[in-house]
C-alpha cells in the first residue's frame, strides 16, 4: 500500500557501512521504522542530511505490513527550520526532545492531534525570537493530554500535593513515594496551565527549570514502560542561566 503522509524525524543512525535505520513519527500511521541506503552522491534522491533530529518532512513509502523496516521511496523537507540548526539553545533543546519524543511514542499508532501538536510546537519554536527557555517545560507536559494520563487541573487546590503515580492532585499524603510538595505541586499547576505564547510569564532559575525537567521525565518514567534515563538531559542542564 502506498503512503503519503508527512513525518518527524525521532532518531537516524547508521547501520553496517551502507545503510541508514531512520526512526519517524508520521501523521497517517504513528511510528514507523524504515531502512534505507546512504547516499554516495549529491545527486542523491534521498540524502542523510534530510534526518536530523526533529526535521518534518514529505514522504512516500510502500507499505508492507509484514515489515518490521519499511523503505522509502521518495522524502523532501516540508518545513525547512530557519533558525533551530543555526541557535544553540533551540538546538539543544530539539535533541533533547528528539530523544524524549523516541521514548514517549515508541507504542504510538495513528494519533494525529499528537502528530500535529508536535510539528506546530517545533515550528513556533523554530520561529520564536526570545523567551524560549521554558519551551521544553510546557510541550512535555501538555504531550501527556495526547497520550492519556493530562491531569485534571481542576482538581488542584492550594496546599495539595501532586500524586506523580496517579496523575492526579491529592489534598492528603499519598501511600507511596511519588508525589511531589506543596511547593513543587504549585509550580507543576502554573506549568500545566502555560502555553508557549503565555511560558515567558514563568520565571525560573536554571536550578528550578531543571528540578522541573526531572520531575516531568519522573512522571513520564512512571507512565510509560521501560522510558530510560535521557542522556541529552545532561546538556540540557547547563543551558538558559
Amino acid at each position: 500500500m502506498l503512503i503519503k503522509t508527512r513525518a518527524i524525524v525521532l532518531r537516524a543512525f547508521r547501520y553496517g557501512e551502507t545503510q541508514l535505520i531512520i526512526e519517524l513519527l508520521t501523521e497517517q500511521c504513528g511510528r514507523v521504522s524504515f531502512i534505507n541506503k546512504v547516499p554516495r552522491t549529491a545527486k542523491a534522491k534521498i540524502k542523510k542530511q534530510l534526518f536530523q533530529p526533529l526535521t518534518i518532512l514529505d514522504l512516500e513509502f510502500e507499505r508492507r505490513p509484514n515489515t518490521n523496516l519499511q523503505h522509502i521511496r521518495d522524502v523532501q523537507l516540508a518545513h525547512p527550520f530557519r533558525s533551530i540548526p543555526f541557535d544553540a539553545g533551540k538546538l539543544s533543546i530539539s535533541l533533547f526532545l528528539s530523544e524524549f519524543l523516541y521514548y514517549a511514542t515508541k507504542d504510538e499508532q495513528d494519533n494525529r492531534p499528537l502528530f500535529k501538536y508536535v510539528e506546530t510546537s517545533m515550528c513556533w519554536l523554530d520561529e520564536a525570537q526570545h523567551s524560549f527557555a521554558n519551551f521544553h517545560l510546557t510541550f512535555m507536559m501538555r504531550l501527556s493530554r495526547f497520550l492519556g494520563f493530562y491531569p485534571n487541573l481542576d482538581d488542584y487546590s492550594e496546599g495539595c500535593l501532586f500524586d506523580l503515580r496517579n496523575g492526579c492532585f491529592a489534598p492528603v499524603t499519598p501511600l507511596h513515594p511519588d508525589f511531589l510538595t506543596i511547593d513543587e505541586t504549585r509550580k507543576i499547576n502554573l506549568l500545566m496551565r502555560m502555553t508557549p505564547d503565555t511560558m515567558h510569564l514563568f520565571t525560573m532559575s536554571r536550578q528550578e527549570r531543571n528540578r522541573c525537567t526531572e520531575i516531568i521525565l519522573t512522571f513520564y518514567r512512571l507512565h510509560i514502560p521501560n522510558f530510560p534515563e535521557l542522556k541529552s538531559f545532561e546538556v540540557l542542564r547547563e543551558l538558559f542561566v
